[in-house]
């Protein structure tokens, strides 16, 4: 069975023998994948979406798998109980969103030795988060997918301190695994930030100052760590 390199590389961080909890399954591919490949011996598939969940467990029943996935209506980690899972899948959504799920159900999230989280937006946010409130980020890597690139990182409880600010846009672990779309990933943040830095040097609003100088800084910092690789 192939996946897209964007579920191909969530699916990867995924280990052997996890009980695992995909949190906004969609078409429910990732849980057959896994259970298909025996990466897992079974797999709790949600989504808070009626239509999407049915399609999923229409796929499931396809694939005659489901004895071995458990499709469940509800929002965020609700369908699944306390140590239900070891392991759960969030990905797909923006960083809002996931931090949401992660905080509304406190007990479910203490209860769940991993997360593998894949943020569409607002990752740095999301890396903010899960260092404030106990968690860290354990591994972490980049994908392609068309002209897109996807974070995706796994994460467990524990304390680490971030030091540097800018490895909250910049994952720690990218660096220090010299991941290898790193350095093209950095090049399209700092277009990005080019492009509103000319935006912003023809206003001469305080407003604009205030938000040149932050986005200079944030600029810097992006190419010192391009400098490092």
């Amino acid at each position: 069975m192939k996946l897209t390199p964007r579920l191909q590389g969530i699916a990867d961080f995924v280990q052997i023998g996890s009980n695992i909890g995909d949190i906004g399954t969609d078409h429910g591919y990732i849980p057959v994948y896994l259970i298909r490949e025996k990466i897992c011996p079974n797999v709790i598939a949600t989504d808070i979406n009626p239509g999407p969940l049915q399609s999923a467990k229409k796929y499931i029943e396809k694939c005659g798998l489901t004895d071995r996935i458990e499709t469940r209506l509800g929002s965020g980690l609700e369908p699944i109980k306390p140590k239900e899972v070891d392991t759960a899948i969030i990905a797909g959504m923006g960083g809002h969103l996931i931090i949401d799920i992660l905080r509304e159900n406190l007990n479910i999230t203490r209860s769940i030795s991993k997360f593998v989280l894949q943020p569409m937006v607002a990752s740095d946010e999301l890396r903010r988060f899960i260092y404030e409130n106990q968690m860290k980020i354990e591994d972490e890597k980049l994908v392609r997918e068309k002209d897109k690139m996807y974070e995706i990182f796994t994460v467990i409880h524990g304390r680490e301190e971030i030091k540097n600010p800018i490895h909250f846009e910049i994952g720690k672990r990218l660096i220090e695994n010299k991941d290898e779309l790193l350095g093209e990933f950095i090049l399209k943040k700092l277009k990005e930030v080019e492009k509103i830095l000319r935006i912003l040097n023809k206003s001469q609003s305080k407003e604009a100052l205030q938000r040149y100088e932050t986005l200079q800084e944030r600029y810097n910092n992006l190419m010192e760590v391009l400098k490092k690789l």
